[in-house]
């Protein structure tokens, strides 16, 4: 399982990587050309940088409808560089080739004023060549009263290289040549052409001669080429054809902000296994944001694309206006005002349009299978349950209205459960801070400051490193292993059945842990300074015997000597910090003590450090403490511990709620 502190440096990171990449915004008609022109701006190979596509753009259809590609592009992360080559030349530019297929070769004849000219086309695929019979077939078919040339024929056809070539000659007289007519219309958008077929001895439309007649009637602009040539090679008489458009103005789209997060928290995100399995509790409607977060990128308006009729008349555009950034609660602009950044650690929000980080999340119901496990980098309030099986990890507090179940709770700072805690044998709750709950029953509960009830522990594992405060008018501690650093204070220990119920207080074990490592690491840094000056002083005797020292010795003796200054005052903080866990271990030995106002019934045992009591006979209103390494019974004396709930937000101060 990730856990917050994991998640919370993970965000970090990527954080401060995404804040501090250049990034540019890129603007081109095809993806690739986008692509190309961000790896000159970039000054990086294609596949090392990462893009996201803000608009897609269109081709159009004989130049209309057409849209530019809209992409802001990155240098790609270290880790990923050589994992993906998205940014290859050879990638998906979203244009798919059509499979070849297989087709025949063909001759193609055209009457012209130098000719008779024919151009064979090569077979594709697994298609049939074009045989000297057929050419001459196609030529005859055209005319029956010119003069071929056998020996070219064969030339061209052998050849099939797709080019005009003269192969014969006819009686050509100019006048039966195809008429073209010209046509401007739509408000000079669209130019049209029909074209009659030639008489007898006249020649059919070359591309240029249908250029000539559009630019005659001043068509110069979004003149179809393509179209001219294929008309060139296949004529379509008496047809109007549409063969030049004039280009719509575009008007510039608008600024806007490029969000770098789901902007729809009720999506449900399920997320399958290495092993093929999916946890539906695990939902991920939460997506958390930690504090100088990259959130959305502002896409600057875009300049309008003036249009431009057939004659060349430019129709004009208008530009896109610029947006004010959408920032929100606990967000703010970039110094160049290009990103939205998290101003603290939370879930981000689009809240009527503006990004929001909110440090609290509120579940108005139960965490259930509706609600799914929450993971979230700031406050959890529950306004219900918490159901058996679900889990709640929170980087602030967590506050309960209702009840929590076989379920476990993980907060760095305080857990409040209004309800009461019934564990069933498997349910825990761990906080940084402390814990106030009505009561406590069959459940794991570790604090790193004090544990509050009301109504009592119940058969409990209760760890705290400070307080375990019971009061109430049930407050009682009954079964279980309770154990404090300094404090227990109940009205019960223990019942008149004579539960095992094991108090201990004095002994910290994570403290006691820390020193141990510390101790560890300094003796390891002891050895490596002894070490060192061994071997310094190798050298300065050679020294003061004036013996040759190579430069080499030099240097090493001045990375020791660095080294050692480093480890003497990396041992003088580690000395304060062992003294300072010695002097609290050695406090808890008078200060920690286990007190009941009430009853404490046999069967109850004490210990205090080193010393412990088993209760053999009932006693009321008693203090226990360590003294000359046994346990002290002494008068009661109730705890000056402040347990009231903290500023929390759905709580009263009184943990009877």
């Amino acid at each position: 399982m990730v856990t917050m502190e994991q998640l919370q440096e993970y965000m970090r990171t990527r954080a401060r990587e995404d804040s501090e990449r250049k990034y540019v915004n890129v603007s081109a008609a095809t993806l690739e050309e986008a692509l190309r022109e961000a790896s000159v701006e970039l000054s990086l190979p294609l596949k090392k940088i990462e893009y996201e596509i803000l608009e897609r753009g269109a081709r159009g259809v004989l130049g209309m409808g057409k849209k530019p590609v809209l992409l802001v592009a990155y240098p790609a992360r270290e880790e990923g560089a050589d994992a993906d080559d998205a940014g290859s030349m050879d990638m998906d530019f979203g244009f798919e080739d059509d499979a070849p297929s297989d087709v025949d070769g063909e001759a193609l004849v055209r009457m012209a004023p130098e000719g008779i000219m024919l151009k064979v086309l090569p077979p594709q695929g697994k298609g049939e060549a074009v045989s000297e019979r057929q050419a001459i077939a196609a030529i005859e078919s055209r005319t029956s009263s010119g003069k071929i040339d056998a020996t070219l024929v064969s030339r061209v056809v052998k050849r099939a290289d797709a080019e005009w070539i003269p192969v014969g000659t006819f009686a050509y007289t100019p006048v039966e040549d195809s008429y073209i007519n010209c046509d401007v219309t739509e408000g000079e958008m669209k130019a049209l052409v029909t074209m009659s077929p030639p008489g007898d001895g006249g020649a059919d439309p070359s591309a240029e001669t249908i250029l000539r007649a559009l630019e005659n009637q001043g068509v110069v602009h979004g003149i179809n080429e393509d179209l001219l040539r294929a008309l060139e090679e296949r004529p379509r008489y008496r047809e109007p054809l549409l063969v030049a458009e004039g280009s719509r103005p575009v008007n510039g789209a608008d600024g806007r902000a490029a969000f770098n997060f789901r902007t729809d928290n009720r999506e449900i995100h399920l997320r399958e296994s290495k092993d093929g399995r999916v946890d539906f509790k695990e939902l991920n409607r939460i997506e958390n944001v930690v504090e100088g977060q990259v959130l959305a990128r502002m896409v600057p308006a875009e300049a309008g694309q003036p249009g431009q009729t057939v004659t060349g008349r430019m129709i004009p555009a208008k530009d896109g206006k610029d947006v004010e950034p959408p920032i929100g609660e606990n967000t703010r602009l970039s110094d160049d005002g290009k990103m939205i950044i998290a101003g603290i650690n939370g879930m981000v929000k689009l809240v009527n349009g503006r990004v929001t980080v909110e440090p609290v999340y509120v579940v108005n119901g139960d965490v259930n299978v509706k609600e799914g496990n929450i993971r979230f980098l700031g406050t959890i309030i529950v306004k219900g349950n918490v159901d058996d099986g679900f889990s709640i990890n929170a980087a602030g507090d967590i506050e309960v209205m209702g009840s929590v179940g076989r379920s476990t709770l993980e907060a760095e700072g305080d857990v409040i459960v209004h309800q009461g805690v019934a564990g069933k044998g498997s349910g825990g709750v761990t906080a940084g801070g402390t814990v106030w709950s009505k009561f406590i029953e069959n459940a794991h509960v570790e604090t790193g400051e004090m544990v509050v009830v009301s109504d009592g522990i119940i058969n409990s594992v209760v760890y705290s490193d400070k307080r375990i405060i019971c009061r109430g008018k049930r407050a009682s501690i009954v079964g279980g292993h309770i154990r404090a650093a300094e404090e227990v204070d109940a009205k019960t220990l223990g019942s008149v059945a004579g539960v095992e119920t094991l108090v201990e207080v004095g002994y910290d074990p994570k403290s006691r842990a820390r020193l141990l490592e510390l101790e560890a690491e300094d003796e390891e840094l002891s050895k490596e300074l002894e070490e060192l000056t061994l071997n310094m002083s190798t050298i300065e005797g050679m020294r003061k015997k004036k013996k040759p020292v190579t430069p080499d010795k030099i240097k090493h003796y001045g990375e020791m000597k660095t080294r050692r200054e480093k480890i003497q005052k990396q041992r003088q903080k580690l000395g304060k910090d062992i003294a300072a866990i010695h002097a609290y271990l050695e406090e808890l030995k008078t200060t920690g003590r286990v007190s009941a106002s009430g009853t404490v019934f046999p069967g109850v045992k004490i210990m205090i450090k080193d010393a412990q009591l088993t209760v053999r006979r009932e006693t009321r209103a008693v203090t226990y403490i360590a003294e000359a390494g046994m346990v002290k019974v002494t008068k009661y004396e109730e705890s000056r511990a402040d347990i009231s709930v903290r500023g929390k937000g759905g709580a009263d101060g009184d943990t009877t709620h």
